[in-house]
């Protein structure tokens, strides 16, 4: 760890290949570590070194499936910093070793990175050529800010369509990439001038997905809930990228040319690297009846009141109208029916009055997204999030009443699927609720 001080600091100072590769052992195991003892305290279960060096998310994603929210958080929060210091390590090490600056973002990159880094830990010191570094001019705040801002905005504006329409993809290029580099190109313009403060620089990173946030919302590109829900993210990325093109502008104004080529790259490789894994969520209620009388409000439940919609889904969110049922045993079709559309699912469990199970085999869309031009069809919103079964299931308690549960499989096509499965556990138990609460309401109001 001795070899540590020498590389948290600016991305002006070397770091050798010796001082490279021991304080990037260290970090690697204390990071391990960290992850594996949050593992190890949330859910009980060690986490191998292999899973954690397998840079495929399929895998590591088995593993961290487990974790409960407050896990999968703190496991985010901390992981940023941990790329900060080994992304901008990796540029110094880059310059230091008479490379582009943009090698070193390759840190960034899955299957290339271990390269990347074995690379590194191997090319000796040279002397930097004097033309490597900026030219300065004038002192000019605002225009720089302006300039820095325009083109951050614009590299969004333009990266976000190529990788959603072009690779078909919502994942870690567009959610976690693009703000980032969208912020480091901010941060480079508005220094390359010289070197200006780090609350103004991160700031405007911060500025630039704002601004890049409200075209799409004007071009009907994408809705407020999608927004808001990516927005904690990319504010972070932004902000941290900023610092980064901060400090690359002292070093060479070229290093985001790579990473800008890369990211769509990434985009077209991303939906074939990561299947998505079944997700479940389960939800109950205790309703003051038997089993027998809640079984038949299960199968077919009225229509839900309107007036107690809480705020989210007033917002959008598709939410539970009514329920009912054609036919009955295995292979009756169940509608439940929902502000976007109904869901259609086949019986495949009919145990009356313990257990009702069923496939979906059509969804609605999860949401209306909200803009300025109404209602959109924004593409996320076909396919990305899928019920593929679910069930209800009656346990009779002691005291005559009964524990009604309810759950639900399905996937979700987004990255990272760990903070995205954060959002869609979470509206699907108030969905859950909803349905869940209704029963219990008709059956004792009965």
């Amino acid at each position: 760890m001795s070899s540590l001080p020498a590389v948290l600091g600016g991305l002006h100072a070397p770091v050798t290949r010796r001082a490279y590769l021991s304080a990037g052992l260290s970090l690697m195991l204390l990071k391990f570590g960290m992850d594996a003892g949050l593992v190890l305290l949330a859910t009980g279960q060690l986490l191998s070194p292999l899973a954690y060096l397998v840079p495929t998310f399929a895998t590591r994603n088995v593993v961290f499936s487990a974790l409960p929210t407050w896990a999968s958080v703190l496991l985010i929060a901390w992981t940023l910093p941990f790329a900060w210091v080994g992304a901008s390590m990796s540029v110094r090490r880059a310059r230091d070793a008479g490379l582009h600056g943009a090698v070193g973002l390759l840190f960034f990159l899955p299957f290339v990175n271990y390269l990347m880094m074995a690379t590194l830990a191997a090319i000796p010191s040279r002397d930097l050529a004097p033309s490597a570094l900026p030219l300065r001019g004038p002192d000019r705040g605002l225009a720089a800010a302006l300039t820095g801002v325009a083109a951050g905005s614009l590299t969004g504006a333009v990266l976000a369509p190529v990788l959603v329409f072009g690779a078909g993809a919502y994942g870690m290029a567009l959610f976690f990439g693009t703000p980032l580099v969208m912020g480091a190109i901010t941060g480079l313009l508005y220094n390359l001038g010289g070197k200006r403060g780090a609350l103004a620089t991160t700031g405007l990173g911060v500025l630039t997905v704002g601004i890049t946030s409200g075209l799409m919302l004007l071009v009907a590109f994408e809705g407020i809930l999608c927004l808001a829900m990516a927005s904690p993210p990319a504010i972070i990325l932004a902000a941290l990228g900023a610092l980064l093109g901060r400090e690359l502008a002292a070093i060479d104004r070229r290093a985001l040319a790579a990473p800008m080529a890369l990211l769509p790259m990434l985009g077209f490789v991303e939906p074939q690297a990561v299947e998505p894994r079944l997700r479940v969520v389960q939800s109950e209620v205790l309703v003051d009846a038997s089993p027998e009388e809640v079984w038949p409000v299960v199968l077919a439940f009225p229509e839900i009141p309107e007036h107690d919609l809480a705020w989210y889904f007033r917002a959008g969110l598709a939410w539970p109208q009514r329920a009912r049922i054609e036919g009955e045993g295995v292979g009756a079709i169940r509608h439940c029916e929902f502000s976007t559309g109904p869901f259609v699912e086949p019986i495949t469990v009919w145990d009356p009055p313990h257990r009702l199970g069923f496939s979906v085999t059509e969804n609605p869309h999860p949401m209306h997204e909200l803009s300025p031009w109404g209602s959109i069809d924004a593409p996320h919103l076909d396919g990305f999030l899928t019920s593929h079964r679910g069930e209800l299931e009656l346990v009779a308690l002691p005291d005559g009443g009964t524990r009604l549960v309810g759950r639900t499989w399905y996937t979700v096509e987004m990255g990272p699927e760990g903070y995205w499965g954060l959002w869609t556990d979470a509206i699907i138990h108030r969905i859950h609720g909803r349905v869940l609460g209704h029963i219990a309401t008709v059956v004792e109001g009965a």
